[in-house]
C-alpha cells in the first residue's frame, strides 16, 4: 500500500482555545507539528503519495508540511463540516481508486510500531477494511468515543458513544475498492449509536464501516502498539507530548552533542543529552535525566532541568529557573529569573520573575511576573470540565492551567485549577481567575479603596 487520504478539515471546536489560530492537527507535539509528524512516519512506513484534505485554518497545515521531502502531497479542500467520509470521499478523485488506500486522522499521535504494524496488516490482508482500535481501560470511559466490539480481530459491530464497546476506534483505517461504495453512499448521520444517543448531521466514516459489515463484509481489526492519543481536548496536548517524551528518552542511549556545541565544566549532568548546533549547557545548571535542546539555544546560570524534557532552538534558559520533569519548551522562548514551568509552551513563549506555570502555555504568550497556577484543589477532587456544555472528566492535566494564543497575564495573576483562557485575551494585574475567559477579552480587577485620616497624632505626637 503507497497512497494514503490524511484528514486535517475540522473545525477542533473541542479543543479550544487552541483551535483559534491554527487547525489542531498543527498543533505541535515536542516542537513538530503533529501532522508532520504523522506524514513523516506514514512516509517511513511506505507510503509514496498523501492527499491532504484541507478545511479550518488551511494555511496552518500548509505551513506545518512545508519543506516534508520524499512524499508527495496534493491537498484538497472542503467547506463546512461535512464529516470524516465526505472528506475521504472528496480527496478519492485524486488518488488511484483501483488499489488499496490508507485513511489517517491528522490529529493522531502515536508510534512508528503502531503506523508500521497497521499498514503491513492492512497490505497483505483481503478484508474490505482495517481499522486501527486500542482498549479503553478505567478511568477512561467508553462513552468518549466512537466504539467497536472486536471478536478474534474483527470488528463486528461499530457504535457512536457506545455504553458497552471495550475498544475505541482510532482514526486510522485501511479500504480495498470494494469499500468505496460504502464511503459513498454514507447516509451523513451516523445512525448505529445507543438509543437516544443523538447523532449529529455528519457522515461518519465509522458509519461505512457498519455499512460493510451490515453487507457481510470482513473488518479487521488491529490494536494499537505502546501509546495513541488523539488530540481532540486541550489537556490532550499534555497526553501527547508526555507520552512522545517519555518514547524519546527510553530510546536515547547516548549523548549526541554538534560540535559547536558546549557544555561548561561547572553543569551537573544526571542523563544523556542532545545538543544543537551553536547551543550551550552552562555553569551551575543541573540536568535531572535526558534533555532535547535544539539549536543555539542557551540553557545557562543555575536553570535546573527535570527528566525527559524538550527545550527548542533559540531559547534561553536561565538565573535558576525549574523545569519540570516531561516538560516542552518551544522555539524563541525565555524561561528566566526563577520561572518555574511544568507543562508545554508553544513558540515564542515568555516565563519571567518567580512565575509558577503548570499547563499549557499558547504561541506568544506574556506571563506577567509572579503569575502563579493553582493545581490542588481544597477539596483534593480533579476538576470537571465543560466542552460545549457537557462535563469531561480529564484523565491527564484536569487541574492544569490553558493559556490560549497570544494571551497576557499581568502581574500577580493568580488561576484556579482547570481554566482556560482564550486566545488575544489579556488579565489585568491582581486578578484572580476562577473561570473560563473567552477569547478576546480583556479582564480588568476593579477595586474599593477605603480612605481615613492618618498621622503623627495616631502615634500621641
Amino acid at each position: 500500500m503507497n497512497q494514503a487520504i490524511v484528514l486535517c478539515a475540522g473545525a477542533g471546536s473541542r479543543f479550544w482555545p487552541y483551535n483559534e489560530v491554527r487547525n489542531k492537527c498543527a498543533t505541535p507535539v515536542v516542537n513538530e507539528p503533529a501532522v508532520r509528524r504523522l506524514m513523516r512516519q506514514i512516509r517511513e512506513a511506505g507510503i509514496q503519495r498523501a492527499v491532504v484534505v484541507l478545511g479550518a485554518h488551511p494555511g496552518s497545515i500548509r505551513a506545518a508540511l512545508h519543506g516534508l521531502d520524499g512524499l508527495e502531497i496534493a491537498f484538497v479542500s472542503v467547506q463546512g463540516v461535512p464529516g470524516t467520509a465526505a472528506c475521504v470521499h472528496a480527496a478519492l478523485p485524486l488518488l488511484d481508486t483501483s488499489q488499496r488506500f490508507a485513511v489517517f486522522y491528522g490529529d493522531v499521535v502515536t508510534t512508528q510500531a503502531t503506523v508500521n504494524r497497521f499498514l503491513q496488516t492492512a497490505a497483505y490482508s483481503d478484508a474490505a477494511a482495517v481499522a486501527l482500535v486500542q482498549p479503553v481501560t478505567p478511568p477512561e470511559r467508553t462513552i468518549d468515543w466512537l466504539g467497536a466490539h472486536v471478536q478474534q480481530e474483527h470488528i463486528e459491530y461499530v457504535e457512536g458513544h457506545s455504553r458497552d464497546c471495550e475498544h475505541r476506534l482510532c482514526g486510522i483505517y485501511a479500504f480495498t475498492p470494494s469499500a468505496l461504495p460504502a464511503i459513498q453512499n454514507n447516509p451523513g448521520i451516523m445512525t448505529q449509536v445507543p438509543v437516544g444517543g443523538m447523532p449529529p448531521l455528519e457522515a461518519e466514516l465509522a458509519q461505512s464501516l457498519q455499512t460493510l459489515i451490515d453487507d457481510g463484509e470482513e473488518v479487521l481489526a488491529v490494536e494499537v502498539d505502546g501509546y495513541l492519543v488523539d488530540m481532540d481536548k486541550p489537556w490532550h496536548i499534555l497526553e501527547a507530548n508526555r507520552r512522545v517524551l517519555d518514547e524519546m528518552s527510553r530510546n536515547l542511549r547516548e549523548s549526541v552533542i554538534h560540535p559547536t556545541a558546549r557544555i561548561r565544566d561547572g553543569a551537573e549532568i544526571k542523563g544523556f543529552v542532545v545538543l544543537g548546533e551553536g547551543s550551550e549547557i552552562g555553569n551551575r545548571v543541573v540536568l535531572e535525566g535526558n534533555v532535547f535542546i535544539g539549536k543555539h539555544t542557551r540553557v545557562v546560570n543555575g536553570a535546573i532541568v527535570g527528566k525527559a524534557v524538550a527545550i527548542g532552538h533559540q531559547t534561553r534558559v536561565s538565573d535558576y529557573c525549574l523545569i519540570g520533569a516531561y516538560s516542552v519548551v518551544g522555539n524563541r522562548c525565555i524561561v528566566g529569573h526563577g520561572a518555574e514551568l511544568d507543562g508545554v509552551m508553544f513558540d515564542g513563549a515568555y516565563l519571567y520573575h518567580y512565575c509558577e506555570i503548570a499547563g499549557v502555555v499558547g504561541q506568544s504568550v506574556d506571563i506577567g511576573a509572579a503569575t502563579v497556577c493553582g493545581t490542588l484543589r481544597f477539596d483534593d477532587a480533579e476538576t470537571i470540565h465543560r466542552i460545549k456544555g457537557r462535563r469531561e472528566f480529564p484523565v491527564h492535566g484536569a487541574d492544569s492551567t490553558y493559556f490560549g494564543d497570544f494571551s497576557r497575564t499581568g502581574v500577580n495573576v493568580i488561576t484556579q485549577p482547570g481554566v482556560k483562557i482564550g486566545a488575544y485575551t489579556c488579565i489585568g494585574p491582581g486578578v484572580v481567575v476562577y473561570e473560563d475567559v473567552p477569547s478576546r477579552k480583556l479582564i480588568l480587577l476593579k477595586q474599593e479603596l477605603i480612605e481615613k485620616e492618618w498621622g503623627p497624632e495616631r502615634y500621641g505626637w
